[in-house]
C-alpha cells in the first residue's frame, strides 16, 4: 500500500529531472558556440571544468560532506573525467569552431543509440526490449525531422570536425555505462571528482597551448562560459549521475532526443537558426522515443534492475 503512492510521484520526479537535464544540455551548444568565438577550445573547457568542479566542491562543503579519500575511487573519477568531460567536451568545443550548433546537436544526440549498442554488445546490464528498440527508431526519425534531412548534406564539409562530434558521442555513451559504478556515492561526489580531475588534466595543457593570459575574451564569451559551467555542467552533472541510477543508462541518455528540440529552439532565439516545417511531427516522434525508453517495465523487472 505504501509502495503505490510513492512509485508514481517518484517516476514523475525523475522524468521532470530528465526534462531539466535535456534543457541544460540543450543550451550548452549555444553556450559553446558563443564561448569559442573568443576563447580557444582547450582553455574554454579547462575553465568550464575548473569553475563547475569548484562550485560543486563548495556545495559539498556547505552540506557538511567531503570527497572520498580512497585512491581506487579517485582512479575511477579520473577515468570518468576522461570519457565524460576532457575528451568529449574538448572535441565538441573544437568542432563548433566550424560546425553550427544545429548539426552539432543532431550528431551528439545519437548518444542513446551508442549506449544501447554498447549494452547489447558488451555489458548487457540492461534488458534489450522491443520498446527500447522502438525508442531508438522513433528518436532517430524525430531527430531527422526536427533538424531536417538537409542537415546531413553538410557531412562532406568539415568532415573531421563532424567525426570528432561522433567520437565525443561514443565517449558519452561509454561514460553513461561506466557511471553506474558510482552507485553507492552521493551524486555530487562523482560529478565533482570527475570535473576536478578534468581541470587538473586540462589546465596545464591550456597554459602551454593557449597561454590564456594573452587572450582578450569578449563579455559574451565570458557569460557563455559561466552559464555553461554553472548550469550546463555543475547542475547538469548532479542530475545526470542521479538519473543513471534511477532511469538506467539508456533511459538517461535518451534525454538527447528531448535535447534536440530544446537545443534547436534556443538556437532559433539566440543564434538566428530556423526550424523546418516538419519540426512538429519530429517533436512527437522525439517525445515517443523518450517515453518508450524511460517508462518503467513491470514491477518485477524494476526490482531486479535496482
Amino acid at each position: 500500500m505504501s509502495n503505490t503512492p510513492v512509485q508514481t510521484p517518484s517516476l514523475a520526479k525523475e522524468l521532470a529531472l530528465l526534462a531539466v537535464l535535456a534543457t541544460l544540455w540543450g543550451a550548452s551548444y549555444t553556450f559553446i558556440k558563443v564561448g569559442v568565438e573568443t576563447i580557444p577550445p582547450i582553455t574554454f573547457i579547462a575553465a568550464r571544468t575548473l569553475i563547475a568542479g569548484g562550485l560543486l566542491l563548495v556545495i559539498i562543503k556547505l552540506r557538511g560532506l567531503s570527497l572520498p579519500r580512497d585512491p581506487a575511487i579517485w582512479k575511477r573519477f579520473l577515468i570518468q573525467a576522461c570519457i565524460n568531460s576532457v575528451f568529449p567536451f574538448t572535441l565538441i568545443a573544437w568542432a563548433e569552431l566550424t560546425v553550427n550548433a544545429g548539426l552539432a546537436t543532431i550528431l551528439n544526440s545519437t548518444t542513446p543509440i551508442f549506449a544501447f549498442l554498447l549494452t547489447v554488445l558488451i555489458t548487457r546490464h540492461e534488458a534489450v526490449t522491443a520498446r527500447k528498440v522502438f525508442g531508438v527508431a522513433a528518436g532517430v526519425v524525430g531527430i531527422s525531422l526536427i533538424i531536417g534531412l538537409e542537415a546531413f548534406n553538410g557531412l562532406g564539409k568539415e568532415l573531421v570536425a563532424q567525426i570528432a562530434i561522433v567520437v565525443a558521442t561514443i565517449s558519452y555513451a561509454a561514460a553513461a555505462i561506466f557511471g553506474k559504478g558510482f552507485k553507492g556515492l552521493d551524486p555530487m561526489m562523482p560529478a565533482a571528482g570527475s570535473l576536478i580531475c578534468g581541470a587538473v588534466i586540462l589546465i596545464p595543457v591550456s597554459l602551454v597551448v593557449d597561454q590564456p593570459w594573452t587572450l582578450a575574451p569578449s563579455n559574451h564569451s565570458l557569460l557563455a562560459l559561466l552559464g555553461l559551467a554553472v548550469f550546463s555542467t555543475a547542475l547538469a552533472f548532479v542530475i545526470y549521475f542521479r538519473l543513471i541510477h534511477t532511469l538506467g543508462t539508456v533511459g538517461t541518455t535518451s534525454q538527447a532526443y528531448l535535447r534536440v528540440p530544446i537545443g534547436v529552439g534556443i538556437g532559433v532565439l539566440f543564434l538566428g537558426e530556423s526550424l523546418t516545417s516538419t519540426a512538429w511531427i519530429g517533436l512527437i516522434c522525439v517525445i515517443a522515443g523518450v517515453a518508450a525508453m524511460t517508462l518503467p517495465g513491470r514491477k518485477k523487472a524494476a526490482v531486479t534492475a535496482a
